[in-house]
């Protein structure tokens, strides 16, 4: 398929896909557009909300859309790198015993991580490596997962009881940490409805692995200006504290500010923005709108911002205040 014909294609296929999502999600439009955007900037998305808010139903929709490999893996504390990797088991192959590599359930397309929290950090470590580098080591030996790889991680910010919090370092390998809010009233009256119901709709496939690799290549071909470029930097520079251009609610409240990985993600991501609401430029509403789930896992509030209940969001906020974009 062309490159012209693949970007008519992917525009004309973002109404389809939310008609399909709309079959069994309800509400959630900006979440949906923001793991869309990772998805096709080829990022990984950390997805923050409460229990029951669809989020395993929400990955498992997009996965069928696209037509991908899906595996859910439940985070616990007893998990080993091993149980999620995969593992080396001895085998009798006409009569000669050898070792043989079984792939974990991490050899897939799309990977709900559930509750990544929960699990201790070695196990962590093990997914973590697998999103960067794209393969998984056994034994001094290679093996790369299938393209593409996308990885979903879920945290429930309500307990954290017996958890492991990622390190802010694992914390930025994700592109995106998307937040699940409790739905409107109405929505939610629609979604007890419809659940409570016999009705059942079935998802159609859209677009195939192959689509979404071409995509990420298109995605990386949209022009962008140097100076919408130059404002995703400036963002993520004026997030950390004691540098020159620190405003002084980021030298108050924060302790760590973005490293350059956010304005390399929140540039890929309003390019990928842009090719899904059918524009062939980047434009500065585009930053701004990404920057929150760009940067609230990237910023670090010390202890005088949690007394004064300041939140990450608000500083985001501010930052976009206070940070001039272009015109």
């Amino acid at each position: 398929m062309s490159d012209a014909a693949a970007v008519d294609r992917l525009i004309a296929g973002r109404a389809r896909i939310e008609s399909e999502l709309g079959k069994v999600i309800i509400g959630q439009r900006e979440v949906i557009e923001q793991i869309l955007v990772a998805l096709f900037a080829g990022g990984h998305c950390l997805i923050t909300g409460a229990p029951g808010l669809a989020k395993t139903l929400l990955v498992k929709s997009i996965a069928q859309i696209f037509h991908l490999d899906f595996r859910r893996i439940q985070f616990t504390p007893d998990l080993m790198p091993a149980d999620i990797t995969g593992t080396e088991i001895l085998q009798d192959t006409g009569g000669e015993r050898r070792l043989s590599f079984v792939p974990g359930p991490v050899f897939a397309h799309m990977i709900l991580a559930d509750e990544i929290n929960r699990t201790p950090p070695k196990t962590q470590a093990a997914l973590l490596e697998a999103m960067q580098e794209h393969q998984v080591t056994a034994a001094g030996v290679r093996h790369s997962l299938p393209e593409p790889f996308f990885v979903l991680a879920t945290q429930n910010p309500v307990e954290m009881e017996g958890t492991y919090p990622l390190p802010e370092a694992q914390l930025d390998r994700f592109m995106f940490n998307v937040v699940m809010e409790y739905l409107p009233v109405e929505d939610e009256v629609r979604v007890v409805t419809e659940t409570t119901s016999a009705r059942s709709a079935a998802i159609q496939p859209l677009f195939s692995g192959a689509d979404v690799l071409q995509f990420h290549q298109l995605v990386r071909q949209v022009p962008v200006a140097s100076e919408l470029v130059r404002y995703a930097v400036e963002l993520a520079a004026a997030s950390r504290p004691r540098q020159p251009s620190s405003p002084a609610f980021i030298n108050d409240w924060v302790t760590w500010g973005a490293g350059t990985r956010a304005g390399q993600f929140l540039i890929l991501g309003a390019k990928a923005r842009a090719l899904l609401l059918g524009r062939a430029h980047v434009t500065a509403e585009d930053i701004r709108l990404l920057a929150l789930p760009a940067l609230r896992h990237r910023i670090l509030l010390n202890y005088r911002a949690e007394a004064e209940g300041a939140r990450v969001e608000e500083v985001i906020r501010r930052l976009l205040e206070t940070v001039k974009s272009p015109v």
